[in-house]
């Protein structure tokens, strides 16, 4: 299982805009192969700012599967309007947990 970590910094004033696109988004990624699930969080102190954690099977299943599929391209449609600037992708292995 690989995480994927992304800190996505939305436009001020389009956070109710975001959070709606991403509403009909998240069915797209859903239903990739290899996705295991996904959460969504807001920052308290910088409420323009979202953390981005999806679990997939593996790397390929997000970095060829997802952003070489057509659902891809949907997806980008819906949120990379939000963004400022661009956020970084990121990708964890599981180390330990409690």
């Amino acid at each position: 299982m690989i995480l994927e970590h992304a800190l996505l910094p939305v436009k001020p004033g389009q956070e109710a805009d975001f959070e709606s696109a991403f509403t009909e988004a998240k069915e797209i990624i859903a239903h990739m192969p290899g996705f295991l699930g996904l959460t969504l969080s807001r920052c308290r102190e910088r409420p323009g700012t979202y953390l981005l954690l999806v679990e997939w099977a593996t790397e390929e299943d997000h970095t060829v599967g997802f952003r070489g599929s057509p659902q891809y391209e949907r997806w980008r449609g819906l949120l990379h309007r939000f963004y400022e600037p661009f956020p970084v992708v990121e990708h964890f292995d599981r180390v330990q947990t409690a």
